[in-house]
């Protein structure tokens, strides 16, 4: 009996590394492992932790932001020698900002329609497109979603195709839409144009002419651990019904075919700035554009854009409304280089924020929609970036954020704290290998 007792520690070894190698060699097993292992460590993290409750408060002054400029600003004039021509710099550029900012012009060479509409149909589906699902693999809406609007073209490859290129740090918690851009331009021979400020009317009219649209929009979902709340969510659109009052969305989440009503999915895409994206062949591009009508001209959709978010803020009764409202408006002057205006209506946003129904709180909404940081970097309010991005990584128990990791890396390093923004770049880097913002900064501190 004894020697027997003695081999029970080699069984139970052999038993283990079976499993390992069964669960290695059986991808679907192992990945499902994986999905409840993040289960549970989300349960634990929000035992301990809402993230609801964790808000950041604008707290660093223009005053205060003036001051860190007009220091940088004098302290590299000393350093350069008067025989020397001194090399443009970023604080020259944050010195301009601090001025009292301008309403950008609409530019006069911007496409205006010049004829009547087509009148669109009460209803339109398009046929063709193959549905995927994004379970199995942890977070990969963005990559399956792309996958469906770029193989409805005829391309060959598949949604583990375009995860690794776009997230190859497997816990990658967001994709942005200029990722997914990057992808289709240079690993395919389609085409992609992306705009903010799109309507209902826009998406019809790209539908029947049988181009799916690719959005971006803040819905309630379940989380691995269980619970409700908001998160980024893409969606392919292929269809709609007036007389129902529903869109027909490919939803990588749920099913195909997936029917969500027009006011839903208003509601829903209002809190990402109405973004889209249009995928196409190369020798369709007249033809997309034509249906652009203005927005072919990027800039008259950032304009656009700013407007509708005015129209929001007007129109705003809730504390939610006006958060998203405020937050838009911001995006929208992001994009047009009003960082100094920006700023000011973030502020506004987060003053709304600890109004609104906790439950409903958008506590992730930084890790699709990195404005403040632009915002409030290039405004010159380093400190604001700090604390925003600190509230950012508390809202997650796995720090899975390069963007975040990048700005704080940006704001410690203007500080002058190398070393803590080293830390952040490396982070970055891990997170995100080819991150070419993270590692060009980087170089320039010398790693």
């Amino acid at each position: 009996m004894e020697p027997d007792r003695d081999r029970r520690p080699f069984f139970i070894f052999l038993l283990i590394a079976l499993l390992i190698i069964c669960v290695g060699l059986f991808t679907p097993i192992r990945e499902k492992l994986e999905i409840r292992i993040d289960g549970l460590k989300s349960r634990l993290f929000y035992m301990h932790s809402d993230p609801a409750n964790t808000m950041f408060v604008p707290g660093q002054s223009g005053a205060t932001a003036d001051a860190i400029i007009e220091a940088t600003i004098s302290q590299y004039i000393t350093e350069v020698s008067p025989t020397e021509t001194p090399l443009p710099s970023p604080t020259a550029t944050q010195l301009q900002i601090t001025e009292e900012p301008t309403a950008t012009e609409i530019p006069t060479n911007t496409p205006e329609p010049t004829a009547t509409p087509e009148p669109l149909p009460n209803r339109y589906n398009i046929l063709g497109v193959k549905y995927e699902t994004q379970h199995g693999i942890w977070n990969y809406c963005a990559p399956t979603n792309l996958s469906m609007t770029m193989t409805y073209w005829g391309w060959k490859g598949q949604r583990t195709d375009i995860g690794p290129k776009v997230k190859p740090f497997e816990k990658d918690k967001n994709v942005m839409f200029y990722e997914l851009a990057d992808y289709v331009t240079e690993n395919s021979d389609l085409r992609a144009v992306h705009r903010s400020g799109g309507t209902s009317e826009l998406l019809k009219r790209l539908i029947i002419h049988d181009y799916p649209v690719l959005i971006e929009k803040g819905a309630f979902m379940q989380e691995v651990s269980g619970r409700y709340s908001w998160m980024g969510h893409y969606n392919v659109v292929t269809g709609y019904d007036d007389e129902t009052e529903e869109w027909t969305v490919q939803d990588s989440y749920y099913n195909a075919d997936y029917k969500v009503s027009y006011e839903t999915l208003e509601e829903e895409w209002q809190s990402f700035n109405h973004q889209f994206m249009v995928v196409y062949p190369g020798n369709f591009e007249g033809a997309v554009y034509s249906i652009l009508g203005p927005y072919t001209n990027n800039n008259w959709a950032k304009q656009n854009a700013l407007r509708m978010a005015d129209a929001q803020i007007e129109a705003a009764e809730t504390p939610e409304e006006y958060f998203y409202a405020y937050f838009n408006r911001g995006s929208a002057q992001v994009d047009l280089s009003d960082f100094y205006g920006a700023a000011q209506s973030y502020d506004m946003a987060y003053t709304y924020y600890p109004d609104i129904e906790t439950n409903r709180r958008p506590y992730r909404i930084v890790w699709y929609q990195t404005g403040p940081y632009y915002a409030y970097y290039y405004s010159g309010r380093y400190y604001d970036v700090i604390s925003l991005a600190e509230t950012t990584l508390a809202s997650t128990g796995e720090p899975y954020l390069e963007e975040t990791h990048y700005w704080r890396a940006m704001a410690y390093n203007a500080l002058g704290e190398i070393e803590k923004a080293h830390e952040d770049l490396e982070m970055c880097v891990d997170l995100h290998p080819g991150f070419t913002a993270c590692e060009s900064l980087l170089y320039e501190l010398g790693y």
